[in-house]
């Protein structure tokens, strides 16, 4: 039933996707990271392999579910095998040699009751490959620690997800309390209904919103760019 729900939608550019769809619905660990090794040894860049394989596979298993197309077992075991998928594939690719080195810190954290962390995995490996240091705490970090772990450790960039407008409120108090750091890193949030809220809502210009892991990857580049030519 779930291979035919993924089979009437695949178009020929999508054909990939709904094959990596179907591995992680099955569960097939070893089946899913050969396809993302396989684009790997074929050229693709982390960057691409993100948003055109893992991210739009989760979100299409994200809709089924939605719909009562596939129960939250199936959700739950397409999650972890994805999950292993990534964190198969980070190890893989910091082995080679780094794009870049910096002393730059970085830490990320789904904001409380926020259970959806895939995305911000990714997030987190861009930023290893621009040579940041990275903390990533994943799921559901209440404020307090976050706060904590932020004046100790004073990383220069900061990550929430959000993903759920119901917690809108929450994730408010959150940036204004991490705008208000000593140190001032910078705050970024992402998720996948950041693109439909207003950010003069929810935060102030010392935060940005990134829409898409491009964006990101965009505002990375920029930033090492910038910091180079005053090198």
């Amino acid at each position: 039933m779930i291979l035919q729900l993924i089979d009437s939608e695949v178009t020929y550019m999508e054909k990939d996707t709904a094959a990596f769809t179907r591995l992680l619905l099955d569960g097939n660990q070893n089946r899913a990271w050969q396809m993302v090794e396989a684009r790997h040894a074929d050229g693709a860049e982390p960057i691409t392999i993100f948003q055109e394989l893992l991210t739009p596979a989760m979100a299409h298993i994200g809709i089924l579910w939605e719909e009562d197309q596939i129960s939250v077992a199936d959700e739950h075991l397409a999650t972890t095998t994805c999950d292993f998928v990534l964190s198969r594939y980070q190890q893989h690719i910091l082995t080679e040699p780094k794009q870049t080195e910096s002393n730059k810190k970085a830490m990320f954290l789904c904001i409380e009751d926020e259970l959806h962390h895939l995305g911000l995995k990714m997030v987190s490996i861009l930023f290893e490959l621009y040579g940041y240091k990275t903390k990533l705490f994943g799921a559901n970090l209440p404020l307090e620690y976050a706060l904590i772990t932020a004046a100790d450790w004073q990383p220069d960039v900061i990550g929430l997800s959000f993903s759920l407008r119901k917690h809108a409120n929450r994730l408010n108090h959150y940036i204004q309390e991490l705008e208000q750091i000593e140190h001032s890193p910078v705050v970024i949030v992402g998720g996948r209904i950041v693109s439909t809220i207003n950010k003069a809502e929810y935060c102030s210009d010392k935060t940005r919103l990134f829409h898409a892991l491009s964006d990101l990857h965009e505002w990375l580049s920029n930033t090492e760019e910038k910091e180079n030519s005053h090198v």
